[in-house]
């Protein structure tokens, strides 16, 4: 008994005509009654009462119409979970990323995917969250590592969490507040602040207003990137609030020093469509948001 046996059985049930199934098949009709009748004298019992122009079940053919039905459901289930396997192991994945708060989640991510899956290849663009968000619903992007983004901007997206990191200030290592085991709100504001800029990255000055209760100092200097950002602090033109994670990229560069009250953590985690159009999304949250023993 093989797999066309079954179909062949279930497309005349269905149809209760041996010549309609066969022109739903496209097969020459005898090929059809002749594999029936092979069906038939395999099980040892008729399936079928043929009449003039049309078929009927017997009893033994509806409960075999019913087997038939779920073997073949499984069989077309194997098939697309081989296939869906096939896509994961070849490809491309575009991979948008903020390089300040991805020093950690995003090698670990790298590993994992080079390791299960070494013909993909995962190509990373450093975008602002705005050009990211735009990005994966141009179809662009797969999907962005990026901070968590408000209702209003995930509306149609969606987002998993795959870390949080407190809020530190950043200080040029000889600078007089690098050296305190905590700083007050109230003794940053008057500081020269240096962050990032407000049109690229919106949700920055939003948190800084949070911060400072809507009554914050006022950022002397705007970058555009996390490099030129680390820069200037460390030149001590001024002191930055940033995520914990950035002691990754500045190293002994900056001093990170907590700061109280501690404000809320920034959420940082995948952003991508409702239905990833690629199976090796999933792979890639999964892979970045998997503790690395090695980290």
């Amino acid at each position: 008994m093989e797999l066309r046996h079954l179909r062949y059985f279930v497309a005349v049930a269905e149809t209760e005509n041996v010549t309609r199934a066969a022109a739903k098949l496209r097969i020459a009709q005898p090929a059809v009654s002749r594999q029936i009748r092979d069906l038939e004298e395999e099980l040892g019992v008729p399936l079928l009462e043929r009449q003039a122009k049309s078929v009927r079940l017997t009893d033994a053919g509806r409960l075999f119409l019913e087997e038939a039905r779920a073997v073949l459901e499984r069989a077309d289930a194997a098939v697309e979970k081989v296939r869906a396997a096939g896509q994961r192991a070849r490809g491309e994945l575009q991979v948008g990323y903020a390089p300040s708060l991805t020093s950690r989640i995003l090698p670990r991510a790298l590993r994992r995917m080079q390791a299960d899956f070494p013909l993909v290849r995962v190509l990373l663009h450093d975008l602002s969250s705005e050009e990211m968000l735009a990005q994966i619903r141009e179809g662009r992007l797969h999907v962005a590592l990026m901070v968590e983004p408000s209702p209003a901007q995930l509306r149609g997206l969606r987002f998993r969490e795959l870390a949080r990191y407190p809020i530190r200030l950043a200080t040029a290592p000889k600078h007089p507040l690098s050296r305190k085991r905590s700083v007050p709100i109230a003794a940053i504001s008057g500081e020269p602040l240096i962050g990032y800029s407000r049109a690229d990255y919106p949700e920055y000055q939003q948190r800084l207003d949070v911060v400072f209760n809507g009554h914050g100092p006022q950022i002397i200097e705007e970058h555009d990137s996390v490099t030129s950002l680390i820069a200037a602090v460390e030149a001590g033109r001024g002191v930055a609030l940033l995520p914990e994670c950035v002691a990754c990229l500045a190293g002994s560069r900056l001093q990170m020093v907590p700061v109280t009250p501690e404000p809320e953590p920034v959420v940082v985690g995948a952003v991508c469509r409702q239905r990833a159009e690629l199976a090796m999304v999933e792979d890639f949250v999964r892979a970045a948001g998997e503790q690395d023993q090695r980290m």
